[in-house]
């Protein structure tokens, strides 16, 4: 079953809930302790009773030297599947590092508050939360991404968050991934969430953040030569397409067309982003006749010889620009 189908399953039957696991949380979060030192975290899309962020946060708070863990969660586990609790009323909860006997006390002994509101991120009782935050950590709703981002970059929050790899592409968010104000997390895109039952579901997600790491400064080691014949130009742009990140020329200055997964490995001192082939791609209504090329909206195309259509339309690509040219 989809994502899509778990998560229409889920509006129908409120006993089906989907959890970030606890082993993601720890496999990203280990890359960004010095972050965290005397940092005011905020999860606003979690109930603490069932979140493995809060469980994170909470057991490593002395770790991480945190100064304070707010955590908040809608009324209705209907707005976040990922991570809420089928909770009547929205919940906050405060954590300062009090501990009961050395260990650390459930959430229910912590304190559990209830909001005068709803519970959402975009509520003004929440906005408040996010204004005492430091750095938000948490998997807010994938079909919010856009104005979840937005208000992360208006408040001028630091972050860690989840969203679907493809959201890499929308209008709102690329802009932010080319003038570096975010880039892509270290963990491996493809993740799972635990449904209640036991079992495990892949999704095509990823962490956004802007933290700094290591591994966004990793040189991409080139090694292929470029030739017109390995590297067509696109009909509907001028740029060249390449099919897969290791055959990206190490002697091309102009512009190159790249999958999305490029960004897994983007250094920012390497690579200048140029744009994605939905805003850059010419109509091919301007181009060819009518039935000579592969129908759908802006994107890129190469001629395919032997194929269907003339000119055959590819998936999303992004266009980059090589900053340290091999001559």
């Amino acid at each position: 079953m989809g994502l899509n189908k778990n998560l229409q399953k889920a509006q129908r039957d409120k006993n089906d809930e989907f959890y970030t696991r606890l082993e993601d949380i720890e496999n990203e979060l280990r890359h960004y302790k010095h972050h965290f030192k005397d940092k005011v975290v905020y999860c606003n899309c979690d109930d603490p009773r069932v979140s493995n962020f809060f469980h994170y946060f909470s057991y490593n708070f002395e770790h991480l030297g945190l100064k304070k863990l707010i955590t908040t969660c809608y009324q209705s586990q209907e707005r976040d599947l990922f991570s809420q609790h089928d909770s009547e009323q929205a919940i906050k909860l405060e954590y300062t590092g009090e501990t009961d006997g050395g260990k650390v006390p459930k959430a229910e002994s912590i304190g559990i508050e209830y909001l005068n509101g709803d519970g959402d991120f975009r509520s003004e009782e929440c906005i408040e939360f996010l204004k005492e935050a430091d750095i938000v950590v948490t998997n807010p709703p994938f079909s919010l991404f856009r104005e979840y981002v937005a208000q992360l970059v208006e408040y001028e929050k630091e972050f860690l968050v989840i969203g679907n790899h493809n959201a890499i592409t929308y209008k709102e968010v690329f802009p932010l991934l080319k003038e570096n104000k975010m880039w892509l997390g270290i963990s491996p895109r493809s993740m799972f969430f635990k449904l209640p039952d036991g079992n495990e579901k892949s999704v095509n997600a990823c962490w956004y953040t802007n933290l700094e790491h290591s591994k966004r400064h990793e040189e991409v080691i080139l090694f292929k030569r470029y030739n017109e014949n390995d590297y067509p130009k696109y009909v509907n742009y001028d740029a060249i397409e390449i099919s897969k990140v290791v055959d990206i020329p190490e002697d091309y200055s102009g512009y190159m067309g790249v999958p999305i997964t490029f960004l897994d490995k983007y250094n920012p001192d390497q690579f200048e982003l140029i744009g994605t082939s939905l805003e850059l791609g010419q109509p091919m209504r301007e181009i060819a006749n009518k039935g000579e090329y592969m129908s759908g909206g802006n994107r890129f195309y190469i001629e395919d010889e032997g194929g269907k259509y003339k000119y055959r339309r590819l998936y999303d690509r992004i266009v980059i620009r090589n900053k340290k040219v091999r001559s």
